[in-house]
């Protein structure tokens, strides 16, 4: 096996999903023996049903209300095309490419694991779309979660018989001359080949998986910069001593007090107020741990079940070639996945209301003891006055955004699905609540880099100094007024790259 090569197996684990879908990412993604051979196993089933006129589900029948209607042996072919084209009914903006390449490389595992019956040839074009970076055209609205998510997996079976869009080389083309490009030909569809590829959960299991790796990074990133926080305003870290913990130990919490402990020892600014007259902090600096924990254990939550998830066969019927079996049932449906979602994003959505709260604190000055908004020259200046209103817009947003997708239901298909997930709807809500929370800890950051300029010459803890340095790279001190979202984004940009973590993991070691 070549070290650029990643080797589809027994397991898919969210980090591969976040390494591999990267569209910049230099692996090439590759086929044991083994499930290569599972695969073909599956598929010469299915064959076998076919020449035996056998009515099966999915294999000669209709589709859905219309799975009664049995098909000719010689329509096969054009049963399996019709089901693609008449799927395809996405609307909205189409999926970014790296959620186009993790719906590519989960719905590929799906079908590898040889309970799916398709051809061969459908997996190996699956594997050179990603290994060529030819991404599917994929609009993000049409999915209610159950039967699949139909009209989505659907446009990306468009492009594999060559009848779709597709970015290639940065421009967006039919998928035809993309696949002729690399040297290949459309997808010819065989019986159960469409079915297989558009009937699971692929699309809310990979936003989800993205969604659940970014939330991970968010959580480190939001103990990190509370702790700036703390330090700009002169706040105490006794409330995150072990023996209050120990009195409450969930594990989110625990984890949470030891980042903080990790972060901060040897901070001359602690030691500067060791004897101040302050008795308690405000509960968004005082309740790190406690709040901070809580979004942790429905992060863990959201990992487990995703974990399930992307390693599950998903499609329908499937085929248990050992037993003699062909079954029908509803692995298709994503529950579980849009119950896990909605609850993450609410986690998430704490995190960003927290430190909204820690903005504010740090606005004002009978509070922080610092200048108002954060300026030297409060009234001709108005310093990050707007840019905590910019925070307060988006954590109210994410509110919203946090009632829950998955306790909808609306039956489809003359009600023979009659109860869905709504599952990509939750993950779609939990990507913006994850993009908001990002801009909050953004604008926090900023705020916390400022307020630690006027605490100078004094120095926070090795981990904290490490940080600001890298921000003074990136912003200057804000003397006066300027446009402020230039930084925002340049901090954003930081978050993205693990550029702050790797600051404070370069002398902490690895935070929880």
């Amino acid at each position: 096996m070549s070290s650029n090569q990643f080797v589809l197996d027994q397991r898919l684990d969210i980090r591969d999903i976040w390494t591999i879908s990267r569209p910049d990412t230099e692996l090439s993604v590759v086929l044991s023996q083994a499930t290569k051979e599972r695969i073909s196993k599956s598929r010469s089933y299915v064959d076998e049903i076919v020449a035996s006129d056998k009515v099966v589900y999915g294999i000669n029948t209709g589709f859905g209300a219309l799975s009664s209607k049995k098909i000719d042996r010689k329509n096969l072919e054009q049963l399996q095309n019709n089901l693609i084209r008449s799927h395809c009914t996405g609307v909205g903006v189409p999926f970014s490419e790296k959620i186009s390449r993790a719906i590519l490389l989960v719905r590929t595992f799906c079908l590898a694991q040889g309970f799916s019956g398709i051809s061969p040839g459908a997996i190996d074009l699956l594997l050179d779309f990603l290994n060529h970076k030819i991404h599917p055209v994929i609009p993000e609205k049409g999915s209610v979660g159950a039967s699949g998510d139909l009209a989505p997996l659907a446009h990306m079976a468009l492009a594999l018989i060559g009848e779709g869009d597709v970015v290639f080389h940065n421009k967006t083309i039919n998928s035809s001359y993309a696949i002729h490009h690399i040297n290949r030909s459309p997808l010819k569809l065989g019986a159960k080949d469409g079915l297989a590829l558009i009937n699971g959960t692929s699309v809310m299991s990979a936003i989800g998986a993205l969604c659940t790796y970014e939330a991970s990074l968010l959580a480190k990133l939001a103990d990190i910069i509370a702790l700036l926080t703390l330090e700009g305003v002169k706040g105490s870290v006794t409330a995150f001593h072990p023996l209050i913990t120990g009195l409450k130990p969930h594990p989110g919490q625990i984890a949470v007090m030891q980042n903080l402990n990790k972060i901060l020892p040897d901070s001359e600014i602690m030691r500067s107020h060791h004897d101040c007259n302050k008795v308690q902090d405000p509960y968004s600096l005082r309740c790190v741990p406690q709040v901070h924990g809580a979004a942790r254990q429905a992060l863990q939550h959201a990992w487990d079940v995703v974990s399930i998830e992307i390693n599950s066969v998903t499609d329908n019927p499937l085929i248990f070639c050992q037993d003699d079996l062909i079954l029908s049932g509803g692995n298709f449906h994503g529950q579980s996945i849009a119950l896990v979602l909605d609850y993450l994003a609410m986690g998430i959505s704490e995190l960003g209301s927290i430190s909204e709260r820690r903005i504010e604190k740090m606005m004002n000055p009978s509070f922080s003891d610092l200048p108002a908004f954060l300026t030297k020259d409060a009234g001709l200046n108005s310093g990050l006055m707007i840019a905590h209103v910019t925070s307060a817009a988006l954590a109210s947003e994410n509110k919203g955004l946090c009632h829950p997708a998955s306790i909808d239901s609306i039956p489809t298909s003359t009600d023979k699905e009659d109860h869905v997930s709504m599952g990509v709807t939750s993950a779609r809500k939990l990507q913006e609540v994850i993009s908001n929370v990002k801009n909050i800890l953004a604008i926090e950051a900023l705020c916390a880099y400022q307020a630690l300029q006027f605490q100078r010459p004094l120095r926070s803890s090795p981990a904290l100094e490490n940080v600001l340095e890298l921000l003074s790279k990136h912003i200057p001190p804000i003397e006066e007024d300027r446009p402020f979202f230039r930084d925002i984004n340049k901090i954003v940009a930081l978050f993205e790259e693990q550029e702050i973590i790797a600051a404070v993991e370069s002398i902490t070691g690895v935070l929880n």
